[in-house]
Formats: structure tokens, C-alpha cells, sequence
């Protein structure tokens, strides 16, 4: 029996990853839940139904009708990494945001295996994250670094010609940068593959999520930018794929299912049987891939750029870009401005002569994300 913690249990992540202990009760048990708050009485029934000793709101005001379970309640911005910090065998960090730094770093320290789900942590935390862990004390729960995990298990890491990460292209794939300008909030939501959270969706359609995913490719499973790639592939089955120095390469396909990635994040290095349903190889289907176009969906090129700078500049390019989409999504923003304010806010953070690569606190890290944030919202209102 493996103890888990889940943070993020009444989002996308969590509620999957719940389904995924409810169906294996001889596997796994729930030891702790946290969750913004948003939804107390999901997060409730979350409790009692998994029996939980320890349950986290970063909402104060969503404790109270968690009053009367059997739960210790933890309340306030540090109650994600308090529960976190328990020392269980597994951490699930399914929380949405630069919100999961503190969680990640205090599931490492406490010695937990980190399931990674919030890749916002591991970009903006870089090296104060990897030498917090142990070699093999991160698995990764994306769809795209769960397929590299596994397909990096057919070679030695010093076989590895290149590691190629898949997009789904999103809801506006094939349209120019010219036909992005008018696209609203709803189309934006409406994701032709995948089922997320709304920032995630948002951020799968102007592809910053392709660009998070390739810092924490590099950051992972220690690979030169160069030797990552982006490929666009709209079908959604190839997860990611690995190329070897003889020719070959290895691809995971599966349908899009998150459960399968969150079974082998939360069993690793074992498979969970029947996680989720497999191809169906008797129907005849076409896997299609089509390169990048960076044109019109620029924020790939942006995390590179963030990422071979180093130092704070993945932390203001997140933090840029959760305030940008917060705007569009309020309808304070239009769809192209998400990247271009990113764009324009990392460019002034890391100036040319800069130096890059530098090492960081977790003050800088904070710092920068506040200065950040502060920048993008003077835009905006200069914008309006």
C-alpha cells in the first residue's frame, strides 16, 4: 500500500488522480487533499469518501465547512506545503500555477517521491528544485514527459540524439497570426483533444504550455535546448517520442487520457493495470505532424529564450504570462497580447550584456514574480 498526498484534488488533476485510488483500493491511500478552496464541498466529499487524514485550503474562509470530518485541517497560503511535507512515499502536485513552488520544495525536502503535475514549479524554481531532489525523486505526470520518461527506458542516456515534444497545435492550429487577432475567451476554452483547467486550455492555445513543457524537458531530463524539439501533431495519440544516435526512435502512444500518465506518476516505476483505455489497432487511423510555426504562436521561441538565459527569466516569463491570460480571460486583453506582453516583459527583464545562468534564491525567484506581475498589469492599463 502506497500513502499518497494530492494537492490540487478538486481540479482536473486531482479528481483524476482520485479516480485512478478509487478503482486500485489495494494500491494506493489518500493520506492528504489540498485544494484552493473554490470548492468546499467537492474537497468535502473528497474527505470523507477517501478517508484523509490531513486536508489543506489556501482559502481560510473554505475551512470552516470542512469543520465536523476527520481530517486535520490546515488553512492559509502554506497549508499546500504543510500537507506536503508529511514525508509520505508520494506527493501528486496537481496544483494550477507559480502557487506550487512551496509544495514542491517541501515534498522534496521531507524526502517524498514528487509526481509533477505543476510545472510551473520546476521552470521557475530551476536548480533550487533539481538539486533539492535525489536522482529519480521526480516523476513527471505531463502526457508529453511521462511518454519521454518511458520511451528513455529503450537506450542509455548517452544514446540520446534528441528528445522530440508533441503538441496538439490547439484550437486555432493552421490559422495565421492575422486570423488570432479577434479569437474570443470561449474559442480560446475550447480545446479540440484535451480537458483542463481553464488556464491550462488558455494556455494550450497559445501554445505557452509547448513552451513550459520544453524548459522542463531541459530541466528533467538534462538535454541541451537544441536537442528538443517541438513538433506539432493535432491527433494527440504520439505523446513525445525519443531519437537515438543509431536512427531509431521511440514513440508512447495511448489516447488522450491523463489518468494513464497520473497511474505511472503515482506508481512509478510500476504500471498501473487498466489505468486508462488503450488504441484501438483493429480502426484504421493517420497520425499526422507538421512543424512549429512560430509566427503566429511565438511563445515557444519566448521559453527558450527564458531558458537559455537562465537565472530568474523562466520565472518572469511564467509569472507574465499568468497574469496575461488572467487579463484576456477577463476580457481585458486580446488573444495575440498574452504573448506579445510576455514577450515584451521578458525582453525587458533580461536586457542584452545581461548575465545569464546565474544562480537564484528563492527571494529572486519571488521577487522577480512579483515585478513581473506588477509590469504586465501597468501594460494593460496602458493598453486600456
Amino acid at each position: 500500500m502506497r500513502d499518497l498526498v494530492i494537492l490540487g484534488s478538486t481540479g482536473s488533476i486531482g479528481t483524476q488522480a482520485l479516480d485512478v485510488v478509487a478503482r486500485n483500493p489495494g494500491r494506493f491511500r489518500v493520506v492528504g487533499l489540498a485544494a484552493g478552496g473554490s470548492d468546499p464541498a467537492l474537497l468535502r466529499q473528497q474527505v470523507e469518501a477517501f478517508g484523509v487524514e490531513h486536508v489543506a485550503v489556501a482559502d481560510e474562509s473554505a475551512a470552516e465547512p470542512l469543520a465536523g470530518t476527520s481530517a486535520r485541517i490546515h488553512a492559509g497560503p502554506e497549508a499546500a506545503a504543510e500537507v506536503a511535507g508529511l514525508g509520505v512515499h508520494t506527493v501528486l502536485n496537481g496544483i494550477t500555477g507559480a502557487v506550487g513552488l512551496g509544495p514542491t520544495l517541501a515534498a522534496l525536502t521531507a524526502g517524498s517521491v514528487l509526481a509533477l503535475a505543476n510545472k510551473e514549479s520546476l521552470i521557475i524554481g530551476g536548480e533550487l528544485v533539481t538539486s533539492a531532489a535525489r536522482p529519480g525523486q521526480i516523476v513527471p505526470v505531463d502526457s508529453e514527459h511521462s511518454a519521454m520518461a518511458q520511451c528513455l527506458r529503450s537506450g542509455q542516456p548517452d544514446e540520446v540524439r534528441k528528445l522530440i515534444l508533441t503538441a496538439s497545435g490547439g484550437p486555432f492550429r493552421g490559422r495565421t497570426r492575422a486570423e488570432l487577432a479577434d479569437v474570443s475567451v470561449e474559442e480560446a476554452l475550447a480545446h479540440p483533444t484535451w480537458d483542463m483547467g481553464p488556464v491550462v486550455t488558455i494556455n494550450s492555445a497559445t501554445l505557452m504550455n509547448k513552451g513550459l513543457e520544453l524548459i522542463e524537458a531541459h530541466l528533467l531530463f538534462d538535454i541541451p535546448l537544441d536537442r528538443i524539439e517541438v513538433v506539432v501533431h493535432p491527433q494527440s495519440i504520439v505523446h513525445s517520442m525519443v531519437e537515438f544516435f543509431d536512427g531509431s526512435t521511440i514513440a508512447q502512444a495511448s489516447p488522450p487520457d491523463m489518468r494513464l500518465p497520473i497511474a505511472l506518476g503515482i506508481g512509478w516505476p510500476d504500471r498501473v493495470e487498466d489505468a486508462a483505455p488503450a488504441c484501438d489497432w483493429s480502426t484504421a487511423a493517420t497520425w499526422e505532424f507538421f512543424p512549429l510555426d512560430d509566427e503566429a504562436f511565438p511563445a515557444v521561441g519566448l521559453a527558450a529564450l527564458a531558458a537559455r538565459h537562465g537565472g530568474v527569466a523562466p520565472a518572469v516569463l511564467n509569472a507574465a504570462n499568468e497574469e496575461a491570460v488572467e487579463a484576456f480571460r477577463t476580457g481585458r486583453l486580446g488573444f495575440l497580447g498574452i504573448s506579445d506582453l510576455v514577450g515584451r516583459t521578458l525582453k525587458e527583464a533580461i536586457p542584452s550584456g545581461a548575465p545569464a545562468g546565474n544562480r537564484v534564491t528563492l527571494e529572486d525567484v519571488m521577487e522577480a514574480d512579483t515585478r513581473a506581475r506588477a509590469r504586465v498589469r501597468d501594460l494593460i492599463e496602458g493598453i486600456r
